[in-house]
């Protein structure tokens, strides 16, 4: 991106009434077939009109065509049974009943790239697309059959830059992948999960990113933040790993949150999607909110690499919430950039 400070979404936006149960996770779809297909196309265009009307730069399509982050991408895959299912805990968090590994993972064809072209046909900006990271891809699943954490993520990551490739291919600027499991699994990240979120990128040509927050505006997340203290450091066990590793961009959660903001310098020479809109309250940010937070931000991430973004998804907002807050996010950056131009 030319533009200085590109706004972004870093993930979901409200599905309309007719396609989903609005502000609900994993709702299921209300159309059928043929229907279906053409009201996801029909529900992308209406979010990327959205995010075009609100100013985003770098536009998405705000996973109109898929229920749930992670598990939409799983069950497209061989070897992974969701009739047979298991309670196990996410993230340390909650339990939730899981589909089972049975098999030998693999993907026998594109998952969204037919998607992500129909994205591509419709705008001239930069899009970015969304998949799950390998270590979250796991920690949703219950696996009888490898028995190995690190064995099953290694193959999701083979599978992952099979897809990242095609969708590369297909027009895609920037590949994202969700990892809010680095939050979490600390040992685990810094021993292999980096290394197989490489093996995910591997080749790409485009710009990658890894997303890693604390999770959507839930109970169950927000429980969990309300346990971690007056100061969120968990970044702090990631990013000198990361700052070494081969992803451009690292998204990160900051407006509302308790991170403390000097973590950042960590990761000094990535680009950084700011989290400057808080996903988990139905509160307008102001825009002297946005720019205060990029403000802040910048003390610590040089300003070309600097990208204001969304703490998180905001799939469980009303869409008139997550509109007003897009556009929260656009003004506050236009408030820096000119200070910055100046």
């Amino acid at each position: 991106m030319k533009k200085l400070l590109p706004t972004s979404t870093s993930g979901s936006l409200p599905k309309p009434s007719w396609l989903a149960q609005p502000e609900t996770l994993w709702s299921p779809w209300k159309l059928q077939d043929d229907e279906l297909v053409q009201g996801k196309q029909d529900a992308l265009r209406v979010s990327l009109q959205e995010q075009h009307r609100a100013g985003i730069d770098i536009v998405s399509d705000g996973e109109q065509t898929r229920q749930h982050f992670v598990t939409t991408f799983i069950e497209h895959l061989d070897g992974v049974d969701f009739e047979n299912r298991k309670t196990v805990k996410i993230r340390n968090r909650y339990d939730a009943s899981v589909p089972t590994v049975v098999g030998p993972v693999a993907r026998r064809k594109p998952v969204f790239v037919e998607d992500a072209k129909f994205l591509r046909q419709q705008t001239d900006q930069p899009i970015k697309w969304a998949l799950p990271g390998p270590m979250t891809m796991i920690d949703t699943l219950y696996d009888a059959h490898y028995q190995s954490r690190e064995k099953l993520a290694w193959e999701f990551a083979k599978i992952l830059n099979q897809e990242a490739k095609e969708l590369e291919a297909a027009g895609v600027d920037i590949i994202q992948f969700d990892e809010p499991a680095f939050n979490v699994f600390f040992d685990d990240v810094n021993d292999w999960g980096i290394a197989c979120l490489e093996r995910a990128i591997e080749g790409l040509k485009c710009e990658t990113a890894v997303h890693i927050c604390y999770g959507y505006g839930i109970k169950a997340n927000t429980d969990w933040k309300k346990t971690l203290g007056t100061e969120w450091r968990q970044y702090e066990e990631v990013f000198p790993k990361l700052q070494q590793s081969n992803i451009d961009i690292i998204s990160l959660e900051c407006h509302n949150s308790r991170v403390p903001i000097e973590l950042l310098e960590l990761i000094r020479g990535k680009k950084v999607m700011v989290g400057a809109i808080d996903v988990a309250n139905h509160e307008i940010e102001t825009p002297e909110e946005v720019a205060n937070t990029l403000r802040t931000a910048l003390k610590f991430v040089d300003a070309e690499n600097l990208y204001p973004c969304t703490n998180c998804g905001m799939a469980p907002l009303p869409r008139d919430v997550a509109s007003a807050k897009l556009s929260a996010l656009s003004a506050g950056a236009a408030i820096v950039r000119k200070e910055l131009e100046a």
